[in-house]
């Protein structure tokens, strides 16, 4: 497993070009940009676990049938910090690092006192997410990273705190209409409170207050929800928002505050300040973007670990979402790098498979309907909403899909009445195998797959005009276990899910985690190219057959 987990990854500064097999449509024109953990020792030094390694963006261009691919370490302060002094000086959530040993005790005592709310690492390397124009590298602490996404160059930081009081956020910002960003963070005993905060990143600045350059200096704080305890606020990876509501899940997978203040001197990592509590509910809290305010019915499910909201809509006075939801949190534990060995596909086994789950709430619960009864009346759906004695609402979900990770979707269609669900196929093991297309509608799926690949992320890209929500291709970056078979871009047909092209490029790539596509072409170039396709293949169609 070295091979794809343990080794430290080498940069490709210059982009080097990929040798095409098939035919890349010809109005796919962009960048296809990723993150992740890339090198996961300094020094003598190594880290614990697979998700603290250091930032690793890379990216295939992407330009008239050809691919070009480049790839270059965050140059966070942290990077520097570590290359620096030869060695891990900045923790991780799962690596505690320590001051040089020959500090003094009051040095030492200061330090211990400092990491009692930590300042969090700024090694973002989990996702890239877009404000504006720009372009940012993203983790779950307070620190984000802008950077340069032709030339992978790390630009400024950016503290959340400065304009937010939030300790850690998602990595899964959404997006309305207009760029907006929507984002969730958890501010740790701010003023004695503990809550989960809502807020909005404008993607321009308003009318009106253009002599304030930075569209950050007006962010706001779209609501706030308080944390049913004090000192252990839930973990959450994302959340989920339809065109009126937020979704946030209040799992019982937590984080001790007293266990994190007392780490760093007790030597143990911030990740073993996170406990699962299976015998405790989760609660789900919805927020009318509206008024800006929790629905006040209490909704509950069953305790459960959620990674990744899938999508979300309404229908019918419901709302109506999807998570790839675990019976327990096996999956972190399986990515320490001491159980990433040889033996990892026969030892290293989940405890729970990620199942797709649908829920279904009910907005306006009947207040004369009998304690017992299901407020569900959807025809789509055999997820229930059971009414209790006491007003709360016990939720219980319909299981669409067994073995699903990394979802993506038609973004056209987040928030809204959807179909398709694009992931990587996964099953006792956390390892990728193969790529899924799932139909909701008709619970069909279609699959890719080929000896000794793991697929990244799939992500889809629309065709320009398109009318069907599969009407586009799906790109995943390829690593292979088998060290003869080059790392490739692998393009598929989104409808069919047949292969189209796939870019094979000799470097030393990683497995990363997620990312995004940028369109370098304006609407109407796409349009042409798309309609110049459609000719050639019309003009295939009518080709007489070679004798």
């Amino acid at each position: 497993m070295d091979i794809i987990f343990g080794r430290n990854r080498k940069e490709q500064l210059e982009p080097v070009r990929a040798k095409v097999t098939g035919k890349i449509p010809a109005w796919l024109q962009g960048t296809l940009l990723r993150n992740g953990p890339g090198m996961h020792t300094v020094g003598e030094s190594r880290y614990n676990h697979w998700f603290d390694g250091l930032a690793l963006l890379h990216s295939f261009t992407i330009r008239d049938g050809e691919i070009y691919y480049r790839s270059k370490y965050l140059r966070s302060d942290t990077y520097n910090a570590n290359i620096e002094a030869n060695r891990i000086v900045v923790s991780e959530f799962g690596t505690m690092a320590y001051p040089d040993p020959c500090k003094n005790i009051f040095s030492k005592a200061f330090t211990y006192l400092s990491h009692t709310i930590p300042d969090f690492t700024d090694n973002c390397l989990i996702n890239i997410m877009k404000c504006g124009e720009d372009f940012y590298a993203t983790s779950e602490t307070n620190y984000i990273r802008k950077i340069n996404p032709q030339t992978l160059e790390t630009l400024e930081k950016v503290d959340y705190r400065k304009y937010v009081a939030v300790n850690l956020a998602t990595s899964h910002p959404h997006y309305d209409e207009a760029g907006n960003v929507l984002n969730m963070g958890t501010s740790i005993v701010e003023k004695g409170k503990t809550k989960y905060v809502i807020f909005k990143i404008p993607a321009t600045v308003p009318e009106g207050k253009k002599q304030q350059k930075s569209p950050w200096k007006h962010t706001e704080v779209f609501c706030s929800i308080p944390s049913r305890s004090l000192l252990s606020p839930s973990y959450y990876h994302s959340f989920g928002v339809t065109e009126n509501y937020v979704i946030f899940l209040e799992q019982p997978f937590r984080l001790d505050i007293l266990k994190m203040a007392t780490a760093y001197i007790r030597r143990m990592s911030w990740a073993s300040c996170l406990a699962f509590h299976r015998e405790e509910k989760t609660y789900i809290h919805i927020i009318d973007q509206r008024t800006r305010q929790p629905v006040q019915t209490k909704f509950y499910t069953d305790a459960m670990v959620v990674f990744h909201h899938v999508n979300a809509y309404e229908e019918d006075g419901c709302i109506v979402f999807d998570v790839i939801a675990y019976e327990d949190n096996s999956l972190y534990q399986l990515f320490y790098l001491a159980n990433l060995n040889q033996d990892f596909k026969e030892n290293s086994r989940l405890t729970s498979v990620p199942t797709l789950r649908r829920f279904a709430v009910p907005l306006h619960a009947d207040k004369n309907a009998e304690v017992g009864s299901n407020l569900i009346k959807l025809a789509s759906t055999t997820a229930t909403a059971l009414k209790e004695e006491d007003g709360q609402v016990y939720c219980q979900p319909e299981f669409l899909y067994e073995g699903l990770e990394l979802p993506r979707v038609n973004y056209a269609h987040n928030g809204k009445r959807y179909r398709y669900v694009f992931a990587a196929g996964v099953q006792w093991s956390p390892i990728p195998t193969k790529i899924i297309k799932y139909d909701i509608l008709t619970k069909s799926s279609l699959k890719w797959r080929e000896d000794d690949c793991w697929p990244a992320e799939p992500l889809f890209v629309p065709a320009p005009g398109a009318k069907d929500e599969d009407d586009g291709v799906i790109l995943s970056a390829i690593v292979s276990t088998d060290p003869q078979k080059p790392p490739f871009l692998l393009i598929l047909d989104a409808k069919s899910f047949t292969e189209l092209a796939r870019a094979s490029v000799d470097v030393d790539m990683h497995m990363d985690l997620h990312g995004l596509f940028i369109a370098d072409m304006d609407g109407d170039a796409k349009k042409q190219a798309a309609s110049e396709e459609q000719r050639d293949r019309a003009s295939d169609c009518h080709r007489a057959p070679p004798t």
